[in-house]
């Protein structure tokens, strides 16, 4: 049976003081900690509780004996509002749209991603037909009235509309509201004056794009979830304020930086991914420090993985994302994920192929060998039949669980495909792998980018586990294992800055030349007073670094690209720079491009401002007198082997590095490294697995 009691993984720091760095993440299987004071580091993890996350972050802070009254700087990340999307757990709420427009959240795109999917249906939207109002109103493309809003009129429809309390929340989405948001102001006073206890969300504070399928589905979205946010954040606030906690609260979003707690507040919408996104910034402020920039992070939870691409220590940002198949349009890092977990369910399709995923079983019951009643064999079941994960030292031998049952389930599942036992859980591990490949192809290969000349770094609890064999499918030759690497995520959260992003839609032509260059400038300038003021009235007032971003494409395409903007050049910016900074970046995603002016335009302005917080320091594994060596057997393509054991720190002790086959376990994961592979401990604490092929 798995043990409820707390996991406290390592502490190497005897003395805590008032400068403590707190990150929280809550997970789908575990909710992970981090705490940092003066360049110690202790870390914690304990099983998550869905139905109450805040329950799984309080232990996972009492698992780490943290005083709260000594906490500085508390970051936390979490699922809730992906979760309130997924279950439809958001709030009732109330879509105010244009007349003649009802209908867009049901009409939607023409798009099916199987198109050979005889069942196929539509994304349900978070609200029915009868949750929608048409409000008499009308903005043109360019920002001019068109039709006035009548206030008297308009009041009486939202008395009749509202009056009968069913709704918690107002979502108020105009026809070209991003143009001019106008009206949507005018409205959103009207209900507030009428009926102050609504949350009430506008498009223009969500999204300043075009698209209105899109815009409204981020809206309405944003409306749904923001009352669950601001309830849950309210509680954690008062659980931690019950502990005396005076410090720096802060959220993690999906852009990759975090925002004080007053912030969702305002677009909770933001904080969607905020696990994945917290793990990527962690790698990348980890393998910076050892000189890497140009990376693949790989993070494979209990639940998913998520893969993404960074680019000289710069994550790939994408101006939209889904959720349930629903758009929603604000930046978020450029992650993909599948369901390839330690807790994905291994199967049988009905064409009698092995399959692993999307379903997952979660933290409760979990695979079946957490003992807590999973009947169905899991990827974390495969690895205790292959013996890639140790019984004995499942998360530092902190969490008992139960080897016999992961071979009943599987014996179940080998006799279904006629397998043995090994094989089967090695041929599902296999199409785990798989998997991941293919995720990893998703956000290189088919973004212009080619695998093998990045730097694979997996964290999460099994990421290091299947890392050696997805590189070897994308001929990709170094590998950086962080330390503490099961706890990344949580570490993420404090290398995070804040951060914020502005986003207009303006199409300008290039065809107009020096035009376009001043109209680029002042837009950008006026985004940029825009995103200042946003962040003095939530009491950051340090330095300010900008990111400048153009959505552009050639007049009649349907879909944009994103052109970077150097800010040191923007002053000086010309027309023939425009061009030239589009061919290039059309040329790396298409392979093609057009020297014409005539032929491009520009379509939506990004920009992006951060605040750094005071430094943060490596996540180092610490000194530890655990040098233990020895052997043990892996199942592994086919057949049992003999695989060198040894902890982390006996690898550092190695200075010609310490060939595959191989385990490294430490307290949050296990490394596996295979024949061909030499695994040595840098400077930074990060084990590098290196391919001699």
């Amino acid at each position: 049976m798995i043990s409820m009691k707390a996991v406290v993984l390592w502490e190497a720091a005897v003395l805590w003081e008032i400068c403590m760095r707190v990150g929280v993440e809550v997970g789908g299987t575990f909710t992970d900690l981090v705490a940092i004071e003066d360049g110690r580091v202790r870390v914690a993890k304990v099983p998550s509780v869905p139905a109450r996350p805040d329950e799984g972050a309080m232990a996972s802070l009492a698992a780490g004996e943290i005083d709260l009254a000594t906490v500085a700087d508390l970051v936390h990340g979490s699922t809730v509002a992906t979760n309130a999307i997924l279950e439809r757990k958001g709030a009732p709420v109330a879509l105010l749209t244009t007349r003649g427009f009802r209908d867009v959240l049901f009409l939607q795109r023409h798009n099916r991603t199987q198109i050979y999917d005889l069942f196929y249906k539509k994304p349900e939207p978070v609200l029915a037909r009868r949750d929608i109002l048409e409000i008499d109103e009308r903005m043109s493309g360019q920002g001019e009235v068109v039709e006035a809003l009548d206030e008297a009129a308009t009041a009486k429809q939202l008395q009749d509309f509202l009056g009968s309390g069913q709704y918690q929340s107002v979502a108020i989405c105009l026809l070209n509201g991003y143009a001019e948001p106008k009206h949507e102001r005018q409205l959103a006073a009207l209900v507030a004056k009428q009926f102050p206890d609504l949350t009430i969300t506008c498009s223009a504070d969500v999204t300043r794009e075009f698209r209105e399928y899109e815009r409204t589905s981020t809206t309405t979205l944003a409306a749904y979830v923001q009352p669950v946010i601001d309830s849950y954040l309210r509680r954690f606030e008062s659980q931690l304020g019950e502990q005396n906690f005076t410090g720096r609260f802060s959220i993690m979003q999906s852009n990759g930086g975090r925002l004080p707690v007053a912030g969702m507040s305002r677009n909770a919408i933001t904080s969607l991914f905020s696990g994945p996104a917290a793990g990527v910034m962690g790698a990348v402020r980890q393998a910076g420090l050892s000189g890497y920039g140009d990376l693949i992070t790989l993070d494979m939870g209990g639940t998913s993985t998520d893969v993404c691409l960074v680019a000289d220590g710069k994550p790939n940002l994408s101006g939209e994302t889904e959720v349930d198949g629903l758009p929603i349009r604000t930046p978020v890092l450029d992650i993909v994920t599948v369901g390839a977990g330690g807790g994905s369910i291994c199967w049988q399709d009905d064409g009698g192929m092995l399959r692993v995923g999307p379903e997952s079983a979660g933290a409760d019951p979990g695979p079946a060998c957490y003992g807590r009643g999973g009947t169905r064999p899991a990827i974390t079941d495969a690895h205790m039949v292959r013996g890639t994960i140790r019984a004995e030292e499942f998360l530092g031998g902190n969490m008992d669980v139960d080897k016999d049952a992961a071979a009943s389930v599987f014996k179940v599942l080998s006799n279904n495909i006629d397998m043995s036992l090994e094989d089967a859980a090695d041929s599902a591990v296999r199409v785990a792998d798989a998997n991941i490949v293919g995720a990893i192809q998703l956000v290189s290969t088919e973004r212009g980018r080619d695998p093998r000349d990045y730097v694979l770094v997996p964290f999460g609890g099994a990421g290091p586990l299947h890392a050696a064999r997805v590189a070897e499918e994308l001929d990709i030759s170094t590998i950086l294992v962080p330390p503490n690497a099961g706890v990344l995520s949580a570490y993420g959260l404090l290398a995070s800055d804040f951060l914020q992003y502005e986003t207009l839609t303006r199409r300008i032509p290039l065809s107009e030349g020096e035009g376009a260059a001043q109209q680029v400038r002042s837009l950008f300038g006026e985004l940029q007073d825009r995103i200042t003021t946003s962040f003095r009235d939530l009491g950051i007032d340090d330095d300010l670094q900008y990111s400048y971003s153009l959505d552009m494409r050639f007049i009649g395409q349907a879909f944009e690209i994103t052109v970077d903007i150097d800010g040191s050049i923007l002053p000086n910016l010309s027309a023939d720079d425009l061009l030239a900074l589009f061919n290039e970046a059309h040329n790396r995603v298409f392979s093609f491009g057009e020297s014409g002016m005539h032929r491009a335009e520009i379509v939506s302005f990004r920009l992006g401002a951060s605040a750094a917080p005071e430094v943060v320091p490596a996540l180092n594994e610490g000194i530890s007198d655990n040098v233990s060596r020895g052997e043990t057997k892996i199942f592994d393509r086919g057949e049992w082997r003999q695989c060198a054991l040894l902890s982390r720190a006996a690898i550092a002790l190695e200075t010609n590095g310490v060939p595959g086959p191989a385990l490294v376990e430490d307290g949050t994961s296990t490394i596996f490294v295979p024949d061909g592979w030499t695994a040595t401990v840098d400077t930074q604490d990060n084990i590098l697995l290196k391919w001699k092929d």
